[in-house]
């Protein structure tokens, strides 16, 4: 949780001012960021099976996302084009987020989800999308990680005991 924590007040120290920038550009950015600081995360955890995993989920959610797109062809708010619908914005910084928490568990995908929240609100403040639009991108994004996502177990020594029918149930385990 601390490395999270960490990577998080880093992204926030290395930002523009949030006075200088729109929400829409500081979205763009925390959507940017998202993805690399859950990449962190699974190098220092030494989590090879997750950097790809992570790396697939979010290649995944994106493109789906970026083809749907051309394909729906909803207009935006602010009436600039065709390609409000879903948002893929917002699917890069869901995909991480959804990862996150099906990974490692609730402790590392709630920031992130705050997070994405956030890029989510900032796409509909920006008039680039509808509520609808992100809620589209969050549920692909939720759906693929549920996919191509497997918990994490560390490596090492791990150890149980279970309760049966008269008696009980003790496993020990090493994992390379």
């Amino acid at each position: 949780m601390r490395p999270l924590l960490a990577a998080i007040a880093l992204l926030l120290a290395s930002m523009q001012s949030a006075a200088a920038a729109s929400s829409e550009t500081l979205g763009t950015d925390v959507a940017i960021a998202l993805p690399v600081i859950a990449g962190g995360i699974t190098l220092y955890k030494d989590d090879w099976k997750g950097a790809a995993q992570l790396t697939v989920d979010t290649v995944a959610t994106v493109g789906i996302a970026y083809g749907l797109k051309h394909v729906i062809r909803e207009q935006r708010p602010d009436k600039s084009d065709f390609q409000s619908m879903p948002s893929d914005t917002s699917a890069l910084a869901f995909a991480p987020a959804n990862f996150l928490w099906d990974r490692y568990g609730w402790q590392y995908g709630v920031p992130a989800y705050a997070a994405a929240t956030f890029v989510a609100w900032s796409r509909v403040d920006a008039q680039k999308h509808h509520w609808y639009d992100v809620t589209a991108s969050a549920a692909l994004a939720f759906g693929v990680s549920k996919i191509f996502t497997t918990r994490y177990q560390a490596r090492g020594l791990s150890y149980g005991v279970a309760p049966t029918d008269g008696g009980a149930y003790a496993s020990l385990d090493y994992r390379f």
